[in-house]
């Protein structure tokens, strides 16, 4: 029995509700439909939400009730928000890209609003559900406990919006939204570990806001370092000088402590290494994408920062047991590939 639109859109909002204790409106609520993706990342839950124009609020009375020990975060991806807390506070409004925090137990006044889409010129209108584009985001929720910062440190940066393009905030934009895409491949030994993960850089990019980053333990400080250096590394992986020494200078520490971070936080894999696997792996990917077929094998590894064809072709029979030009045959002619 297929649910009808207005369940739909009950279902949606109870699970909202489930960690965002709130009560939520649409003019779309008749005729509902919206995606959400949870991830229990231990006691850290990641949401991935797709929705048409609503409203999320909470009033004094819910908030007396709420559970005081949780924090909220959204990252806006797409369309624009509207934020009113109460008559100290102005409105506050985000755009894509911005990231904004939440208590867990204060009242608020939230309106989300899908950006309208544009009508092509040879179409003299759009049908209503055709005429407006879903808000995307993704959120976290996540026990106050686990940030070593005091809460009340917390309160000047409560509902304000901060750019996740630059800096601590966009190595946490970043890594969560590839969190949700790789969500789908994640064992449930990993989720745990990653959880901590995200809120070490949740507690980097607040302590750089609040500029309190002595406030931080020095394990969330190393984790946060650590993921700051994968990303870099991974955004920088078609560069073949990029060295130990460049990625140490980028993030002003010495190459033998960069060397240290890397046996502590990478099971023992150098740098180097850990450079080399990921190159391999985005070449075997490349190679696999029908998009990129007339590409040369040797322009792929070019791409993936291992300009030498030979040895791109011999590290690559090493890691999959069999030669690149192999791989893409088999893979783009649908067969099995290494």
């Amino acid at each position: 029995m297929h649910a009808t639109a207005r369940e739909r859109f009950d279902h949606w909002r109870e699970l909202i509700g489930r960690t965002r204790a709130s009560e939520v409106a649409s003019a779309h609520a008749e005729d509902f439909r919206a995606e959400m993706r949870r991830l229990e990342l231990g006691p850290v839950t990641l949401l991935r939400t797709s929705f048409p124009s609503a409203r999320f609020w909470r009033t004094e009375r819910m908030a007396r009730r709420s559970d005081a020990g949780m924090h909220h975060l959204t990252l806006l991806l797409d369309g624009d928000m509207a934020l009113s807390r109460d008559t100290r506070h102005p409105t506050e409004t985000f755009a894509p890209g911005d990231l904004h925090l939440l208590d867990g137990s204060d009242p608020f006044d939230l309106r989300a609003f899908a950006s309208p889409a544009p009508a092509p010129s040879s179409a003299p209108s759009l049908s209503p559900e055709r005429a407006e584009r879903r808000v995307e985001a993704v959120g976290v929720d996540f026990p106050t406990a686990l940030l070593p910062i005091p809460p009340q440190r917390l309160r000047t940066v409560l509902g304000r919006g901060f750019s996740g393009r630059e800096g601590t905030s966009a190595l946490l934009a970043d890594f969560l939204v590839g969190l949700d895409r790789q969500a789908a491949l994640l064992g449930p030994a990993e989720a745990p570990r990653l959880g901590t993960v995200v809120v070490d850089l949740i507690a980097a990019w607040l302590a750089r806001e609040l500029d309190a980053e002595t406030a931080l333990p020095d394990d969330a400080r190393r984790r946060a370092l650590v993921e700051n250096v994968h990303t870099f590394i991974r955004r920088n992986l078609h560069d073949p000088e990029l060295t130990p020494a460049v990625i140490a200078a980028a993030h002003h520490i010495s190459v033998s402590y960069l060397h240290r971070l890397f046996t502590q936080h990478s099971q023992g894999e150098t740098v180097a290494a850990w450079i080399r696997r990921r190159r391999l792996e985005r070449a075997h990917r490349d190679l696999a994408d029908p998009a990129l077929r007339t590409l040369a094998v040797h322009a792929v590894a070019a791409r993936c920062g291992i300009p030498r064809p030979s040895e791109f072709s011999r590290a690559f029979r090493t890691a999959y047991g069999l030669p690149p030009g192999e791989h893409r045959r088999l893979a783009l002619a649908g067969g099995t590939a290494g």
